[in-house]
This record gives C-alpha cells, structure tokens and sequence, in this order.
C-alpha cells in the first residue's frame, strides 16, 4: 500500500474547501485598514496613525475552555465562536484600546468541514459586535490528538489606543465609584465546575428544562459571552474612566485587584445585593452547595466588566450606557486598603 497523507488521516482538499466557505464570512468583517485577502502567509493591517499622535498596539489570547463540551453535547457550533471573540477583546477594551482585528486557531483530529464552518461564522458574528476584521487563522487537523468529534478553539486579537490615552488603573483614586456592567450569564468561566454539578453530580442531559432558567441547561450553558466594545469605547469618549476591569476566571474577587497600582493603598469594596443575580448563578449555589467566597471567586456573578469611574460622573455615566443598551450598576466603591477586594451586604434604608 502506497502511503499518502489522506490515508494517515489528513485531508488537505478538505482544508481547502473549508478556506473556501469562509472567506466571504471573513471578508464580510473587514475594514479598510485590511489590506490582502485570506489565504496568505501573513495578514496585513494599515495602521491609521492619523487617529493616533502615540499609537500603542494591545494584544491578547485567550479561549473558551470547556465550554466546548457543551457545544459537543448539543452538537450547536455557531456561538462558541463569539465566546472566542469576546474574551479577547473585552480583555484589551479594558486599557481603552479599539480591536483593530483578530485571528483564531481551529484543530480537531479529523476536520468537519460543516463543523468547522459553522465554528468560523459565530467568529465572524462576534468580530462585527467587536467592529474588528477577521484576518486571518490557522486549521489544523491532527489525527489521534483529540477525540472523535472534538476539536479546540483559541483566538488571538490586537488593537490600538493612543499612548496618552491608555487606561491602566493610576488615577483611581479613594471614594471613585465602581459600575458593574451586566453580564449575559456565565460567559466562559466555570465551566468544570458547572459541568460536574449539572451532568456528573445531578446526571441532567443538556436537553432538561430548567424551570428557573426558563430554558434548558444546554442553552444556558451555550450563551453566548456579551461583547462591549463598541458601548465602552463611546463611553470613554464622554466620560473618564480611570479603570475598567473584565470580569472573567477569578471572577470579582480576583480581576478587580488587577487594575490597581502595587502600591496605591486602596481596595475594591464591593456592595452584595446592589445589582441581580443571574438565576443560573443562584442555581448553581443551591444546587451545589458552593460556598459564597467560592461563586464570587469563581463566576462572573452578573457583573461581565466594571468601570472605575469619578463620584460625581457615576450617575450620568450610567445613564448613558443604559441608552447604549446596557445594564449598569453601582456595585461598590473604593476605599483605602491593601489592593483586596472586599464584600459587603447592602444596607436597606
């Protein structure tokens, strides 16, 4: 027998027909700062310094972790895409920079071209909520390295703020205020955990109807991590804001503390009870018994980014995020301390 690539599990002609699928979805994204097409050894982005009298380049990486498992179980790809999307650019948003674009790395054991493509389009959706260009990526199929049917994601995004403009954390000051943006559930953090509860522990299937959901836990499962780029960047337009934070794994107990200077003297005391809990949140807690330390420790719990914002600004700032459409909350303030996070409960007037 004659040996070929195809016969050691790798379809070349099957890649390319992929690439060929997604290149309208990719191109669907792009913005004039793109300068090639898809298919070539390198991406080419025009920097427009004109916007720009320092341009600093942001970067960031990240994926979605094993929230995969559940796209698996529903055999649902189209959103895990925009969860790959969100988590790198919420997290470079938080200096004040703009996506400019964004690259992903798809590899599975034996590629699904229909599989694939629909991984791709949920990628391509949360790069236009993002308002950044798909420009490029890599597929990779690796025989007997992931089980049948899997495949893993990460994403790789970059953009651009003026150097004078970058927001790093230094001017929050004792008595700023903290706004909690609300988040869509658990984006992409937890999932271990949520996974042994639900399927391991308790032995549901991701088709059962939650009553305190209002859906099943597969959908609540797979929805999809909320992208705030484009109400943030209007925000730091009008407003200053002296610190934003991504509320990601680690949740607020352990990002806040990372937009604080080492030595500032200053913590995050965070109100319980000033903004509502996601029912899957409660869920999980009950369910599971999770020690509160450990659900603000681990989750989100409703909050998807905070803002550092002026006492004075607070209220205005939340009224113009809520006319972009988000959610937003005083969740807390910041006082003086040694760059913790502390909670407290709301005290009823």
């Amino acid at each position: 027998m004659k040996l070929t690539y195809k016969k050691s599990g790798v379809d070349i002609n099957k890649g390319n027909r992929l690439v060929d699928i997604i290149k309208p979805m990719a191109r669907s994204t792009f913005k004039p700062h793109v300068i090639n097409d898809i298919g070539s050894f390198g991406a080419f982005c025009k920097l427009d310094i004109s916007k720009h009298k320092n341009p600093v380049l942001v970067s960031s990486t990240d994926g979605v972790g094993t929230k995969l498992k559940i796209a698996f179980m529903l055999n649902k790809h189209d959103t895990v895409g925009i969860d790959l999307v969100g988590m790198c650019v919420n997290d470079i948003l938080t200096s004040g920079a703009q996506p400019l674009f964004f690259l992903d790395y798809f590899a599975s054991g034996k590629l699904s071209t229909i599989k694939a493509a629909s991984v791709i389009k949920g990628i391509a959706r949360g790069c236009k909520m993002a308002d950044c260009s798909l420009i490029g990526g890599e597929t990779a199929e690796m025989p007997g390295f992931y089980a049948k049917g899997e495949y893993d994601l990460s994403g790789f995004a970059v953009g651009v703020v003026d150097g004078k403009a970058i927001i790093n954390g230094s001017e929050i000051k004792n008595r700023d205020v903290l706004i909690g943006l609300a988040s869509n559930g658990l984006h992409s953090n937890g999932y271990s955990l949520v996974r042994k509860l639900f399927f391991d522990i308790k032995k549901y299937g991701p088709k059962k109807h939650i009553k305190e959901l209002g859906c099943s836990i597969g959908e609540e499962l797979l929805r999809p991590t909320k992208i705030y780029v484009k109400s943030i960047l209007k925000i730091i337009r009008s407003f200053r804001i002296k610190g934003i934070a991504h509320i990601t794994g680690g949740g607020l107990t352990e990002n806040l503390p990372r937009i604080l200077p080492q030595k500032a003297g200053l913590k995050f005391v965070i109100e319980k009870g000033s903004w509502p809990v996601h029912s899957i949140f409660n869920l999980v807690q009950t369910m599971g018994a999770v020690p509160e330390k450990e659900m603000f420790k681990t989750f989100n719990m409703g909050i998807g980014m905070v803002l550092v914002v002026n006492q004075a600004d607070s209220k205005k700032t939340i009224k113009r995020l809520e006319q972009l459409g988000e959610k937003a909350f005083i969740i807390g303030q910041v006082e003086k301390g040694n760059r913790v996070v502390e909670y407290k409960s709301k005290c009823l007037l």
